[in-house]
């Protein structure tokens, strides 16, 4: 995120945002990395000219700020000043670094008035049942679960922000890059079964998968938020 913002803002700040301990016993897997694979998504649009000034690119930023400096921070006690950036972004983390609705009044704390915070993240479907945590929690225990798309809007207003524009769209992703997250094999045979099931007819895991080029392939649902803070 960094590098792609960068070329295109005048000032930008990186923080790794440190993580929720896992249970004890557990093991906490990536379940924020997204560079794994090929993806079918909609084209990117251009960033807006309101956004082209001070950024922060919010937790996680695992490359770095165009300079090279990376900020250590709590993402629910980020050590700046209010109305500090005129950009504030969040790339599928809100829900894996403490309470999502502290982190969200955190982010727009530090949003400067007439400026834009982006949350990208997974949800569901407002009808869609909780089915496709299961699959996702096979992959990783301590998945938190997927927010429905009234309840993450719902949390953004809440916290004290107007949404300006709000896109779903649903991303077909390979799964064996994803399986690469799986706590073990057997989790990832299991995943794999089910979803080999499914697509010969079997119960439906929410995950809709389908075969593509003779690989399994299985979807997501991404939303892209626009809010200005109050």
């Amino acid at each position: 995120m960094p590098a792609a913002l960068g070329p295109r803002v005048r000032h930008l700040t990186a923080v790794e945002a440190k993580p929720v301990p896992a249970r004890a016993g557990g093991r906490r897997t990536a379940t924020v990395e997204f560079g794994t694979g090929p993806v079918r998504l909609p084209g990117e649009g251009d960033l807006p000219a309101s956004a082209r000034r001070d950024a922060y690119a919010g937790p996680p930023a695992r490359r770095g700020s165009p300079d090279g400096a990376t900020i250590r921070a709590d993402a629910t006690r980020l050590p700046y000043q209010d109305d500090t950036f005129s950009l504030v972004t969040a790339r599928f983390s809100l829900y894996n670094l403490g309470d999502p609705e502290h982190v969200l009044r955190e982010l727009l704390r530090v949003c400067r008035p007439g400026g834009r915070l982006i949350i990208a993240d997974l949800v569901r479907g407002n009808l869609a049942g909780a089915e496709r945590d299961r699959i996702e929690r096979l992959r990783d225990p301590d998945h938190p679960g997927t927010p429905s798309i009234a309840r993450l809007t719902e949390m953004i207003t809440s916290a004290g922000a107007s949404i300006r524009r709000l896109d779903v769209f649903t991303v077909e992703r390979p799964i064996e890059p994803w399986l690469e997250g799986a706590r073990d094999a057997v989790a990832a045979d299991r995943i794999r079964e089910a979803l080999t099931d499914e697509v010969d007819g079997g119960p439906r895991t929410g995950a809709k998968p389908r075969i593509i080029g003779g690989e399994l392939w299985f979807t997501q649902s991404w939303a892209h938020v626009a809010a200005e803070p109050i």
